[in-house]
C-alpha cells in the first residue's frame, strides 16, 4: 500500500523586473538556489526590461523559461522589440498587462495546472503616470469573474507606478486575489504583509539586475539626464547585482496567503 502525501499549501515566488545582461545572469545563477530553499512550486517573474533594459525578445524569454521561470508577466515596456508581437501570440506563458486596449496581441491572463491545483496570473498596468489604459479595477474584476468556475489561486502582477494605486488595488481586491503584487519602479518596498481578507501584498517587489545603478541604469547617464535634460542613451548597469523577489506561501483549502517573505539574494562578483 502506497503512503500518498496531499499538500494543503503551494509555495510561489515572485521575481521582481528582470532588468538587462546582469538580471538574466541573477536569475541563472541564483534561481535555483532561491526555488530550492523556499520549496518553491511555481514561479512568476516580470520580465518587461529584460532584453537590454527594454521589452523582451523571443529568443531571452526562452532562456528565462529555462532559468525555472513559469510564467513571465510584462508592463510598459512590452512592445519595444518587434520580435515579441509574432511571439506572444503563440507563447501563452507571457502576458501583457490585461487592461491594453483592444486590438494588443497576446493575453493579459493565464490558468495553469500546477500540481492538481489551478492557479491564475493576470498583468495589470497602472493609470496614473502610465499612460491611456482602460481602469485596471474594473478590468480585473471581470477577470476574477470569469475565473470563478475554476475557483483558482490567483497572483495578480500590477506594473504601476503610483504608490496609491497600487496600495488601494491592494485593498480592493483583498479576499478576492490570494497576491497583489506591484511592479515597475524597481525599488523594493518594506510594505510586505497579509492583507485582513488573505491576500498577499507589496507595493514593489524590487529589481532583478544592478543595485549599484539608478533602477538599473548607469548612474552617471541618469545623473547626466536630470542635470542637463538633455537626450541620453541609457544602459544597463553592471555590478552588485542582486534578485528581488517574494515567497509567498498559500492555503489551497481557500486560496489565502499565510506566508510572506521578502527576498534580496546578492550575486558573487566575477572573478579573473
Amino acid at each position: 500500500m502506497y503512503d500518498i502525501q496531499y499538500t494543503e499549501i503551494m509555495n510561489i515566488l515572485i521575481v521582481g523586473d528582470i532588468n538587462g545582461k546582469a538580471g538574466r545572469r541573477a536569475v541563472k545563477e541564483l534561481l535555483p538556489t532561491v526555488k530550492k530553499k523556499y520549496d518553491i512550486d511555481f514561479c512568476v517573474a516580470n520580465a518587461e526590461n529584460a532584453a537590454g533594459g527594454f521589452g523582451l525578445t523571443s529568443e531571452i524569454s526562452s532562456k528565462i523559461f529555462s532559468y525555472g521561470v513559469d510564467v513571465i508577466t510584462m508592463g510598459n515596456h512590452t512592445w519595444d522589440n518587434k520580435d515579441l508581437e509574432g511571439h506572444i501570440k503563440s507563447e501563452l506563458r507571457i502576458i501583457r498587462p490585461l487592461n491594453y486596449p483592444p486590438g494588443n496581441p497576446g493575453c493579459g491572463s493565464i490558468i495553469l495546472d500546477i500540481k492538481n491545483t489551478k492557479i491564475a496570473v493576470i498583468n495589470l498596468t497602472g493609470r496614473v503616470f502610465m499612460g491611456n489604459f482602460d481602469c485596471p479595477f474594473r478590468t480585473v474584476e471581470e477577470e476574477l469573474k470569469r475565473f470563478k468556475k475554476d475557483n483558482p489561486i490567483v497572483i495578480v502582477d500590477f506594473h504601476a507606478e503610483a504608490t496609491s494605486e497600487k496600495i488601494a488595488l491592494g485593498w480592493f481586491l483583498d479576499g478576492k486575489a490570494s497576491a497583489v503584487i506591484g511592479t515597475h519602479t524597481h525599488v523594493q518596498t518594506s510594505d510586505d504583509r497579509v492583507l485582513p481578507g488573505g491576500t498577499a501584498y507589496i507595493t514593489d517587489v524590487g529589481m532583478t539586475g544592478a543595485h549599484d545603478s539608478v533602477i538599473g541604469i548607469k548612474k552617471e547617464l541618469a545623473i547626466k539626464k536630470f542635470l542637463t535634460q538633455m537626450p541620453v542613451k541609457f544602459e544597463v548597469a553592471s555590478g552588485d547585482v542582486r534578485l528581488n523577489a517574494l515567497f509567498v506561501q498559500i492555503n489551497i483549502k481557500d486560496n489565502k496567503a499565510e506566508k510572506i517573505i521578502r527576498i534580496q539574494e546578492k550575486l558573487a562578483p566575477v572573478t579573473n
